[in-house]
């Protein structure tokens, strides 16, 4: 380019002015096109406000990778000595960290072009602003080279001394970026990098931006008819998005997704300022949907993890149809900052808890009506290409960024990061009254996914009687879309592509209390003893159940005793139709309490005797001992009413019937067994009479008392 600076040298070699003739080629970052262009890239902007860069400078110093002494060219001091204004907006903040983070990103680069371009050995620069240095060196060249168009905002000396350093050493800089280029033999700048590290960038281009509906002060019809007043119109996929577009996601009902491009146009439209509208990472939405779906009328929600306030309103904003509330553990620092955001948000169902989630007691008295824990830890991030914006909207610890920017993190903070991960999802599995937990992180690692969570099932809480958590697939609905693997172990995996960050969810639930479960021969002992089960066939019991029916019977429980017996009496009797197709009748009354256990016996007896056949009306004598009875070859033939439906097992306490010429003389019928066989060929069996009907009838009835077939009709 032409010489624009009485501050740069007049004269140049011909090979300088081929080099600077090409900056555009040496420009570390993609070109993009400007339509297309984020607002936290400054390239066509003309770079930035003097407070941004200062903020830059003090956010690089914290993350910056301190080189070992005998490799250490660059010193960057002990501390920084200019003060750091804080940042104006949200915008301002982004700017900031995107610039700190690139700065990171190419620090190994920035330093070699100091060193070959003799900036750094020249100029007496103190060593408290070597930070300013390198992330406005980066901005410089990310610009071409060119002048900063100054906007009029107040000035820092600081930025402005080496801003003119910068200018006057631009050719020098600009050819030493060059001779790197040629010496790696790059393509671009870019291929410095690792391949994880470019990947993400390419897909943090392309990335939508989500945002997610406030019903605290709007609804989603409103939102969008703002939109398309405002010139935005609705897609049905987000394939189709491009220009002025938006639809819904597939996943959360209350999300929206834009292109990557229009967060400025969102601004202008106040659904943003306004809080009507919230631009956060999809993973967040899908976690608190899971929790949703767990949610009852008046169920309380544990946010075990002190997130973004974005995330605190966008759960409370879904439990606003119920009368719970939303518990956020560890809120001891930014308190009244977070209490500002929400009141914006008009949060009214949040309660702020100053103790951190490990430190509060399971049986606290104010979590008592909480049903599902949130856990959402701090994890690694590695499956987020967009991490500034990601660390910015949900709290996270900046630290990452030195590891993100590497393509890898270290085992042992790996490590670090998985014990406390463990030590909050174990501590969420000790509370007795929640049903459930949701383990949400955005980490491609499996120590950070499916091992925390097989760990934490292994876990049983000692002294308590709750039962135990099981792994169940979340509750969404799910589209098929190739990113998406939940059929393994019913995880949930949202894999890192161009279309979202990376997001790994799994739900605990208790499992069934088996002591609370009425099996199905529980209901029918019951329904049988009430007598509702005349006419209904209900099979033949299990072996199982049948031994378990033995083994229920409890001398110091009457109720229990009389209904084990009812069983027992149920079982044998089924055996004992098997064998004999004859009908049975007692001939003897039961004269005490003692004579209905004695009934049982003869009713369970193989063979029957003579002694226990009843007397035939017609006064016909028993067949002899010895010979069993006459089989009569061609059984009657069933009536109608008899095929409609089939006589079942029963207890019956027949009232005393009267015959007719009987006169005054009434005697009650006797207490007996009765069988009857229906047409499906299975034997049916009456159950015996309770101890009151016994009792009313204590005295022996006569021998010759006719027994009707069927006395109530």
């Amino acid at each position: 380019p032409r010489s624009e600076s009485n501050m740069e040298p007049r004269s140049q070699s011909p090979e300088i002015g081929a080099e600077i003739s090409s900056f555009g080629d040496l420009s570390i970052s993609h070109k993009v096109d400007p339509s297309k262009k984020s607002p936290a890239v400054s390239a066509e902007s003309g770079g930035y406000p003097d407070y941004v860069y200062v903020h830059a400078a003090a956010i690089f110093f914290t993350i910056h990778v301190e080189k070992p002494v005998d490799r250490r060219l660059v010193r960057y001091g002990d501390q920084i000595s200019f003060s750091v204004p804080e940042a104006k907006n949200e915008i301002a903040q982004h700017y900031a960290h995107e610039l700190a983070f690139n700065a990171l990103k190419y620090q190994d680069l920035l330093e070699d072009i100091m060193i070959d371009s003799c900036f750094y050995l020249s100029q007496s620069i103190p060593d408290d602003l070597t930070s300013l240095v390198v992330v406005m060196l980066y901005d410089f060249q990310d610009r071409k080279f060119l002048p900063r168009a100054c906007p009029e905002e107040e000035e820092i000396e600081e930025v402005r001394d080496v801003e003119k350093c910068l200018l006057r050493y631009r050719t020098k800089l600009a050819a030493a970026l060059a001779r790197c280029r040629i010496k790696h033999n790059l393509l671009t700048i870019d291929y410095i990098l690792p391949e994880s590290v470019r990947k993400k960038q390419e897909r943090a281009s392309t990335l939508p931006l989500y945002a997610w509906v406030n019903t605290m002060k709007t609804s989603l019809e409103d939102v969008c008819c703002t939109l398309e007043k405002e010139g935005f119109s609705e897609v049905k996929s987000i394939s189709q998005l491009g220009g002025l577009t938006f639809c819904l996601d597939p996943h959360c009902q209350d999300l929206l997704v834009f292109p990557p491009h229009l967060k400025a146009d969102l601004y202008r439209t106040k659904l943003l300022t306004e809080y009507k509208l919230i631009i956060q990472d999809k993973s967040r939405s899908l976690a608190a949907h899971s929790v949703k779906a767990l949610l009852t009328d008046d169920d309380d929600v544990i946010m075990a993890n002190l997130t973004s306030g974005y995330t605190i309103a966008h759960m409370a904003a879904l439990s606003t149809l119920s009368t719970g509330r939303v518990w956020v553990c560890g809120v001891s620092q930014a308190r009244e900052e977070l209490q500002e955001i929400l009141s914006h948000m008009e949060c009214k169902n949040v309660k702020l808890l100053p103790e951190s989630f490990t430190d509060i007691e399971p049986t606290d008295p104010r979590l008592q009506k909480a049903k599902v824990i949130l856990v959402m830890p701090q994890c690694s991030a590695t499956g987020v290409s967009n991490p500034v914006e990601f660390i910015l909207n949900d709290s996270g610890d900046a630290g990452l960024l030195q590891d993100l920017c590497q393509g890898s993190i270290s085992e042992d903070k790996l490590n670090t990061l998985v014990r406390q991960q463990l030590q909050d999802l174990i501590h969420a599995v000790k509370f007795p009254k929640a049903q459930a937990v949701v383990y949400c992180t955005c980490s491609v690692h499996p120590e950070e996914n499916e091992g925390v969570v097989r760990k934490a099932l292994l876990f049983k809480p000692e002294g308590t009687k709750a039962q135990p958590y099981r792994l169940s697939p979340p509750v969404l609905p799910l589209c098929c879309m190739s990113e998406v693997d939940n059929a393994r172990e019913n995880y949930f995996r949202l894999g890192p592509c161009e279309r979202a960050n990376g997001c790994f969810i799994a739900v605990l639930t208790r499992e069934k209390d088996s002591s609370q479960t009425v099996t199905v021969k529980d209901v029918l002992a019951r329904a049988a003893a009430k007598g509702l089960l005349e006419g209904i066939d209900t099979g033949k019991p299990a072996k199982k159940e049948r031994r378990k029916a033995k083994a229920s019977v409890l001398p110091s429980s009457s109720a229990s005793a009389s209904q084990a017996r009812i069983a027992e009496f149920l079982s044998r009797e089924r055996k004992t139709t098997s064998s004999s197709s004859s009908l049975l009748l007692p001939a003897k009354a039961c004269t005490s309490s003692h004579a209905l256990l004695r009934a049982g016996q003869r009713a369970r007896t193989p063979k029957p005797t003579p002694s226990s056949l009843p007397a035939k009306k017609n006064g016909s004598k028993p067949p002899p001992a010895g010979r069993p009875p006459e089989r009569r070859a061609h059984p009657p033939r069933a009536r109608p009413e008899e095929r409609a439906s089939a006589l079942k097992p029963v207890e019956l306490v027949l009232p005393p019937v009267m015959f007719p010429g009987c006169g005054q003389s009434r005697s009650p019928l006797p207490l007996s067994f009765f069988r009857w066989k229906g047409t499906s060929g299975h034997s049916q069996t009456s159950l015996s009479p309770s101890s009151l009907s016994v009792s009313r009838h204590r005295e022996a009835l006569r021998s010759g008392v006719v027994l009707h077939p069927r006395p109530w009709l």
